[in-house]
């Protein structure tokens, strides 16, 4: 059974929305191996619309984080919208609309052989994978500073789910790398 994980980033007051507004100099080497060894696991990506968007104007061509853009493009990406086309998805390379219900779709895939499936650039799919039981690991990537402002990935009336830490790592700028496991 393939594994479904997703990474966050994510500042101490709990902010994910729009990292690149809070993160500054946060990245040090040791985070930056630890992004390429997902990168080196993961060959299916899950997206959702926002994120999709968002990512399908600036990746295809970006000229920074060029390693990160070669994979984000060439790796198979589905998108989970209820209002993207299959024509507005064939935009971007690699990308593909779940057609029908996600949770059934992400069951069927976890079923097939395959690497890791990493959920990107979708705060909603995250929980909504993590809550119905679908995620195998989330990883918090916490940046030394308060946002202030901005999505959480939590939200009130989130139903209590009980989490497992199994790791956890403090990189040279004081980044914190927690990955929790749904507990059983």
């Amino acid at each position: 059974m393939r594994k479904v994980t997703a990474g966050l980033f994510h500042s101490v007051d709990g902010v994910v929305e729009d990292p690149f507004k809070f993160q500054f100099d946060s990245f040090d080497d040791q985070l930056g191996a630890m992004l390429t060894g997902v990168q080196e696991r993961v060959d299916t990506v899950l997206m959702g619309r926002v994120g999709w968007s968002e990512w399908a104007g600036y990746w295809p061509k970006a000229e920074q984080d060029l390693d990160f853009a070669q994979f984000i493009n060439g790796v198979p990406k589905y998108v989970a919208s209820k209002t993207l086309t299959a024509a507005d998805t064939a935009r971007w390379s690699n990308s593909t609309l779940i057609e029908g219900d996600v949770l059934d779709f992400v069951r069927q895939l976890k079923s097939q052989p395959g690497g890791e499936i990493a959920a990107m650039g979708g705060i909603s799919l995250v929980r909504q994978l993590l809550f119905a039981g679908l995620m195998d690991e989330l990883s918090l990537i916490t940046h030394p500073v308060v946002a202030g402002e901005g999505r959480h990935l939590f939200e009130p009336g989130d139903p209590t789910t009980r989490l497992e830490l199994v790791r956890c790592e403090v990189t040279p700028k004081g980044n914190v790398v927690q990955v929790y496991a749904k507990r059983s």
